[in-house]
This record gives structure tokens, C-alpha cells and sequence, in this order.
């Protein structure tokens, strides 16, 4: 029983004192838990406002543009949870005025962040990761970019903080009003977004979908700060490979490429240090794969897309050569337009044949030098059908690998030289041949302005053209042979031709003939043409002087 005091009030036990107390403390700690519960119920209750409006008051003041947002939902499961959709941010002006209605600056699919319940009331609150899924930016043209110093921070309170952006299935579009200029789209598959503050460059990771070749490009670099005023020159650095790049999705060629480099300077002007390798580039017209290797350095304009190169230097197995000039985008036009300076001066002509012509092997062989301009228009056609060149070229000491051609230019050299005695009865020997002249090239047919021929104790002008696939073969020149025309036969034939030797002996010299070649390249037929009336071309060779 309990005891009492003398005098007092009865004592409880020590146990009970204790059971007692804890029943205060659990009695409080429930209170508590009730009051914690209504504050979350009423946390849960505003929690979609209050962010709803930081999210538009933050952007706003950010942009000081009108800012939309279709939806926002949240949810503490674990944690705070919130999930957008429909945010759009607009300028001043429409930045892409070729597409109906009123485009955004900024648009956002979806967009979804985590974040510990107690950060919904920090000023400002702290968000280390927003997942965006769908974004759209729309740089407007150069001449309406002075929105962008409009948009720049001026004070004003930013109710979240963002560390990271993690963004999926983006795209960016860089507009324009220069006429005959389309805007540059870019998709990029994922980019990670590191603001590592104000004033400072954005770093950021990219993986950009390139449609032709397909294949994916991955760059690392830093970006800004933005220049708001004169956006090209904002500064950019970083790197990039682009690998496994298949080559047969444009039309005509083939191969895997693979690309790596380096890149600096400003938005409008990105210098880029790079190299490429195709071990089995080829074109479709002659199906022959060749190793390509390149090394170039080239001048990018991010705000249009138009890029310089100053050089390329390009190796085709023996081959190597150097090429200059522009890539341009232009509007309504599918891929790019590009138009090169192509030199060659350490070349061989069989490896241009391989990778240019279907014949196996290459009719000829020998050291070539060639200057071409080189052109090819976008468009859905095959590369070959587009490629536009104009040029010219020397080819010395070539060699036909065609043995029936061959044999008729040995025994066009021993006639000239005055020595059909030879023929068929000297050691085989292989004359040299000399070739020269200029050039067109045009939906796959090759066309000779001028074309001349030269072995020993014969020459000859003529021109003509050729198709790359084998199928036309048509040139019609003159010959001039170092021997008179009865000098080029023996018997009663040479006594037969000396009356007619006056006839055929003009312009210095011995003989002259017009004549044609005809048929296939794997067939070429040689032949007299005495019903071509066409003047013998006249041509300034490289070594200077002319001939006719």
C-alpha cells in the first residue's frame, strides 16, 4: 500500500512515478506528431502554389520575360517531389519567325526534381539536379539579339537554386535572317548542365545525334559566359570524338569513320583541330574500299553553322593532298554545300582510279599532279550525280595496266619514231606516256576541254569525254608523229604511201592524222577519223608555252 507522510500526502511508489511520467512524454510526443501531421497536410496542400510561383517568379526574374507553365505536381513520398510540364519562356520578339504563331525563346516538355521536404522553405531554396526532358531553345537572329541584355539578371530575388541540369532529347536552334540561310538545328540526345556560377563559365557534357553520317557526337567542354549582347562572342572550349559513323547514309559513299579533336575561341568563330579515319571509305560508283585518312584544321561559325577549312590534308592509300575552302548551310536545302580547292602534287593516278572508277585494276598508272575546284550541291541524289569538278592534271610516266591498250601505244610510239621494223620483233619494252589537260566533271561524266598525249616519237591533242562507269569512251584529236607516213609501215606499202607524204606532212610535223578513240575504257577502239573537222585544242600547259 502506499505509505503517507506524516503530516502530508500519501507517496507513490518510485515505479508508478515513473509509469507516469512516461505517460506525459508519450501523451506530448503524440501532440507533437499531430501537429508535425497537419503542418505536412498543409505543406502538401500549398506545396503545388507556392512552387508554381517560384518556379514562374524565378524564371521571370531571371529572363524579365512572360513565362507559362501547363502543369505542376508534387508529392513528399520521399522527399519532395515535383514534376512540370508545358514551361515556356517567351522574348521580346519571335525568335523563329519562318514557323506559325509566336515561337518561345525556351521551351520544356517535362521536367522533374527531388529535393528534402525542409528545402520548400529556404530562401533560396536549393535544388542539386532538375532532369528536363524535351527541351527546345530558340536563339534568335543576330540582328534581334539585344533581347538577351534585356533578359540579364538585374537584382530581384531567385527563389530556387539549381547545381545540375540533366536534359534528354534537346534541341537548339540558332535563327537567322540572311537570306538563303535556313536555321542551324542541332539534336542533342543528352547534355548535363553545370552551373558552377554567376559570371562563369557553364560546363557541360553533350552527346549530339548527327543525322548524316548517323552517329553519335560526344563533346566535354565549357561554355560562356554568355555575352548577352553579342552572343558570338561568348568563349568556348572543349573536346569531341565521334565514332562508328556510318557513311552509307549519304547516298553514293560508304565506310565507317571515326573522329576525334579539339575545339576553342568564340561562338562565331570555333577554331577546330581534328583528325578522321575510314578504313574502308568508297564510293558507290566504283565499290573499291580504300583506307581515307585526314587531318584538318578548320574555322566554324556556331551561330550559322558555316564552316572554313584551312587546311584538310587528306591521304588515300599512296595518295596525299590538300584541300581549302567552305561548307555552307542553306535554306530548303537538305545537307550542306560545299565547295574546296583541291591540290594534289605527291599523288599517284592508279590510286585515284581505285577509288574513282570501277575498272579492276586501274587502267593507268604513274605520278599525277592535279588542281581541281571541287563542288557538290545538297540535294537527295547520289554524291556522284552531284559532285561538280573543273580542273587540271599531268600525269608523267603513266603505264596502261591494259595490255591491248598498251600494245597499241607501243606500237603508236615505234611508227612515230620511224621503226615499224620493231614492232613485234624488238625485246618487249613499255613506253612512257604523257598526259595532260583539263577537265569537267558533271553528273558522272567526265569531259576533256583539252587532252594531251605524248610518247615517245608520237603525240597527240584531242578532247573528248568519259563516263565514270565504264560505258562511254568517245575522243576525237589529231596525232602527230615524228615519221613520215611511208615511214611508218614497211614493203610495198611504204613505196605505195611516199607520194601522199606531202599531204600528211604539215605543221612541223612528219605526219599528222586525225583519229578517234571510241567503245568502253575496258574496250577502246582506235581508228582513223577523217570526217572530224574539229580544231586540234589549244592548250597552256603547266611548264608554260602552248601548243596546236
Amino acid at each position: 500500500m502506499p505509505s503517507q507522510a506524516p503530516g502530508g500526502p500519501t507517496l507513490l511508489p518510485p515505479r508508478r512515478r515513473r509509469s507516469r511520467k512516461w505517460l506525459w512524454i508519450t501523451g506530448i510526443a503524440l501532440l507533437l506528431v499531430a501537429v508535425i501531421l497537419i503542418c505536412v497536410r498543409i505543406a502538401i496542400l500549398r506545396a503545388e502554389p507556392i512552387l508554381r510561383t517560384r518556379v514562374i517568379e524565378t524564371l521571370s526574374t531571371r529572363f524579365k520575360s512572360p513565362v507559362e507553365l501547363a502543369e505542376l505536381h508534387v508529392s513528399i513520398a520521399a522527399g519532395l517531389h515535383v514534376q512540370g510540364k508545358g514551361l515556356k519562356i517567351f522574348g521580346a520578339t519571335d525568335p523563329n519567325p519562318s514557323q506559325a504563331g509566336v515561337q518561345p525563346l525556351l521551351a520544356i516538355r517535362e521536367f522533374r526534381f527531388n529535393t528534402p521536404l525542409r528545402d520548400l522553405f529556404r530562401e533560396p531554396m536549393r535544388v542539386d539536379t532538375i532532369y528536363v526532358d524535351g527541351l527546345s531553345m530558340n536563339i534568335p537572329p543576330k540582328q534581334n539579339r539585344q533581347q538577351f541584355a534585356n533578359m540579364r539578371r538585374r537584382g530581384g530575388k531567385m527563389s530556387i537554386a539549381v547545381n545540375q541540369f540533366l536534359c534528354t532529347d534537346t534541341k537548339l536552334v540558332i535563327n537567322t535572317l540572311k537570306p538563303g540561310k535556313a536555321p542551324l538545328v542541332f539534336d542533342i540526345s543528352n547534355l548535363h548542365l553545370i552551373d558552377i556560377g554567376p559570371s562563369k563559365p557553364l560546363q557541360f557534357q553533350a552527346t549530339l545525334l548527327n543525322p548524316k553520317p548517323v552517329g553519335d557526337i560526344k563533346s566535354t567542354g565549357m561554355f560562356g559566359p554568355l555575352n548577352e549582347t553579342s552572343p558570338r562572342d561568348s568563349a568556348i572550349v572543349g573536346t569531341y570524338s565521334f565514332t562508328n559513323a556510318d557513311l552509307g547514309t549519304l547516298k553514293g559513299i560508304g565506310g565507317i569513320l571515326s573522329s576525334t579533336g579539339q575545339y576553342g575561341g568564340t561562338l562565331g568563330r570555333i577554331e577546330v583541330n581534328g583528325q578522321t579515319d575510314t578504313p574502308d571509305f568508297r564510293v558507290n560508283i566504283s565499290g573499291h574500299p580504300v583506307p581515307l585518312h585526314t587531318d584538318f584544321h578548320a574555322i566554324v561559325d556556331g551561330t550559322d553553322g558555316d564552316t572554313y577549312l584551312e587546311p584538310v590534308k587528306a591521304r588515300v592509300l599512296h595518295s596525299s593532298f590538300v584541300a581549302s575552302g567552305k561548307v555552307e548551310h542553306l535554306e530548303n536545302a537538305p545537307g550542306r554545300n560545299i565547295q574546296l580547292h583541291v591540290q594534289m602534287s605527291h599523288a599517284e593516278i592508279q590510286d585515284l582510279l581505285i577509288l574513282g572508277v570501277r575498272t579492276d585494276p586501274p587502267i593507268m598508272s604513274g605520278a599525277v599532279d592535279m588542281t581541281t575546284e571541287l563542288n557538290l550541291h545538297p540535294g537527295p541524289d547520289d554524291i556522284a550525280d552531284r559532285l561538280q569538278l573543273k580542273g587540271k592534271f599531268h600525269v608523267l610516266n603513266g603505264h596502261f595496266s591494259n595490255d591491248k591498250l598498251q600494245k597499241k601505244i607501243d606500237d603508236f610510239s615505234l611508227r612515230g619514231m620511224g621503226e615499224p621494223k620493231l614492232i613485234n620483233k624488238a625485246p618487249e619494252i613499255v613506253v612512257p606516256t604523257d598526259l595532260q589537260g583539263t577537265f569537267t566533271l558533271n553528273r558522272g561524266m567526265l569531259s576533256f576541254s583539252f587532252l594531251h598525249f605524248e610518247v615517245p616519237g608520237t603525240h597527240a591533242d584531242m578532247k573528248g569525254r568519259y563516263s565514270l562507269d565504264g560505258n562511254t569512251f568517245d575522243f576525237h584529236g589529231k596525232l602527230r608523229m615524228d615519221a613520215k607516213l611511208s615511214q611508218m609501215t614497211t614493203g610495198w606499202k611504204s613505196i605505195l604511201l611516199k607520194p601522199v607524204d606531202p599531204f600528211f606532212h604539215k605543221n612541223g610535223a612528219g605526219t599528222e592524222l586525225p583519229f578517234k578513240i571510241t567503245g568502253t575504257r575496258s574496250e577502246p577502239h582506235f581508228g582513223l577519223d577523217f570526217g572530224y573537222g574539229g580544231k586540234i585544242p589549244t592548250e597552256k600547259h603547266p611548264e608554260g608555252g602552248a601548243r596546236e
